[in-house]
């Protein structure tokens, strides 16, 4: 919410976005300020560890389930300053999203945005409104390829894009 607590009439009351949030980057950042930007409230679904594991096969994560939160705070309250949030815990694609009619569109980079044709398909079968689903450029590294925690761990590039040297 805004800084004195009034909502602002031209957003929807809550989005979602989610993700790992393993080593957080300027993608990530775009993806969390678009969130905040068109939602006066943000659920945020961090992928347990057992869900991440899963999805990511041999790119394990560098950081459990509670430090990838913990950074992810960090960094929302450092970059985007008093915002309101919830985290959600992730054990499967889409969390609270399908189950919860008080959300209003998801945020997600143009990557994962066809997400929403299946969401809505879940939601309908759930009764619930379909949602407005809005989609983030991904971000790219100096050397023109996507910004990815992947690229991050494996030494490719910083947090912000930048090439570095591999060994």
């Amino acid at each position: 919410m805004e800084g004195d607590g009034k909502k602002v009439a031209d957003k929807f009351d809550l989005v979602a976005t989610g993700g790992t949030f393993d080593e957080i980057h300027i993608g990530h950042i775009a993806l969390l300020s678009k969130a905040f930007e068109v939602g006066n409230s943000v659920i945020i679904g961090v992928s347990s560890d057992e869900f991440a594991a899963k999805t990511k096969g041999k790119n394990k994560v560098n950081h459990n389930y509670d430090q990838r939160v913990l950074n992810l705070k960090a960094i929302i309250q450092k970059k985007l300053g008093n915002v309101s949030y919830e985290i959600s815990k992730l054990d499967n694609e889409y969390g609270p999203i399908v189950t919860s009619g008080k959300v209003e569109a998801l945020i997600a980079s143009t990557e994962t945005a066809r997400k929403g044709d299946k969401i809505n398909e879940i939601r309908s079968k759930n009764g619930l409104l379909p949602i407005a689903t809005i989609s983030v450029d991904l971000i790219r590294a100096e050397d023109g390829t996507p910004i990815s925690s992947t690229r991050i761990r494996k030494g490719e590039i910083d947090p912000y894009g930048k090439t570095l040297k591999v060994k």
